[in-house]
C-alpha cells in the first residue's frame, strides 16, 4: 500500500516537472503569490520563498500556516493561489476542481521523550497505543510508565496521513491534540512517557525516534517502500498550473528547477528517483 502511494507521488512529481517546462519566459514578471495550509510544510515553504524572492524580487510571496484542510478550503474559496497539503487530495476535493501538484515526499517520524527505552514498535502495537488498547510502555518492552498519546488537530494533513496509514481513522484516544508540528515536537520532548508523530525533516536531538516494524524512517527506506509512514507534500491549485497567472506559473517553474529541487533536498525531503 505504502509503495503504491510513493510511486504515485513520484509519478505526479515527474508529470509536474514536465508541465513546468512549458511555463515560458519568466523575465520581468511581477505580482504576488499567496499560499496557505500545512504547518508541516513550514520549513519547505519558507526556504523556497526566500530563495524565490532573491531570484524574482518583483514577485511577493506570502505564506500562511493554517493546516492542510484549511489551506485547501481557502484555495477553493479563491482567497489564495495555492493550497499546501501534507496529504493526498480527496476525491471530493479533486472533483471540486483542485489539482494535486506533488512537490516532495516526506516521512512521518515516530518520536518519544529522550528517556524512553523503546526503540521499535510493530504497526499493530502503534495502532493499539493510539486507540488506547495499550496504555503503558511496559506492555511493549519499556519501563513501567504511562503512555501519553500526542497528536495533531483535526484537519491536519499529518494526522490524516498518519491515521490512514496506521488504520486508526477516527479511533485515536489522544491525550492532547496540538495545532502545529513544532508544538508536537516540543510537547513530546518535555513530557515523560509521551509519543507523537512529526514530519521527518523537523526531527532534532531533543527527542528520540522509534523505528516501525524494524525499519527506521530514512530517505533510503522510504524510497525503497520499506517504511510505512510516508506522504506527499502537495501544492494544490484550482485548475492546472498552465491555467494560473504568470506569477504563480513562475513559482512552480522555480520549484521544479535545479535551484528549487536543491532547496527541497537540503531540507531532508525526498525527490523522486526519476529526478
Amino acid at each position: 500500500m505504502n509503495m503504491k502511494k510513493l510511486l504515485a507521488a513520484s509519478t505526479a512529481i515527474t508529470m509536474f516537472a514536465s508541465v513546468l517546462a512549458g511555463c515560458g519566459n519568466t523575465e520581468s514578471v511581477s505580482g504576488s503569490v499567496s499560499l496557505a495550509g500545512s504547518t508541516s510544510m513550514n520549513k519547505l515553504c519558507d526556504a523556497l520563498s526566500e530563495k524565490f524572492m532573491e531570484e524574482y524580487p518583483d514577485i511577493n510571496v506570502q505564506v500562511e500556516y493554517t493546516g492542510s484542510t484549511a489551506g485547501l478550503e481557502s484555495l477553493q474559496a479563491g482567497s489564495v493561489d495555492i493550497g499546501d497539503a501534507s496529504r493526498s487530495l480527496s476525491d471530493e476535493e479533486k472533483n471540486n476542481g483542485l489539482v494535486e501538484n506533488v512537490v516532495a515526499v516526506d516521512g512521518i517520524a515516530l518520536i518519544t521523550d529522550k528517556e524512553n527505552e523503546v526503540a521499535d514498535l510493530t504497526t499493530q502495537q502503534l495502532a493499539d497505543i493510539y486507540t488506547g488498547k495499550i496504555t503503558n510502555w511496559s506492555e511493549v518492552g519499556g519501563k513501567d510508565e504511562s503512555i501519553v498519546v500526542i497528536g495533531r488537530e483535526n484537519g491536519s494533513g499529518t494526522r490524516s496521513a498518519f491515521e490512514e496509514l496506521v488504520g486508526v481513522e477516527e479511533q485515536c484516544a489522544y491525550a492532547q491534540e496540538l495545532d502545529s508540528t513544532g508544538a508536537v515536537l516540543g510537547k513530546v520532548a518535555a513530557t515523560p512517557g509521551a509519543i507523537g508523530y512529526v514530519s521527518l525533516d523537523v526531527v532534532d536531538d531533543t527527542v528520540s525516534t522509534i523505528s516501525l516494524n524494524g525499519v527506521e524512517a530514512t530517505e533510503e527506506n522510504i524510497l525503497a517502500g520499506d517504511y510505512l509512514l510516508s506522504r506527499p507534500f502537495v501544492m494544490a491549485t484550482m485548475g492546472e498550473i498552465s491555467e494560473q497567472n504568470e506569477a504563480v506559473q513562475t513559482w512552480f517553474e522555480f520549484v521544479g528547477s535545479d535551484a528549487g529541487q536543491e532547496v527541497i533536498s537540503s531540507l531532508g525531503l525526498i525527490l523522486p528517483e526519476t529526478k
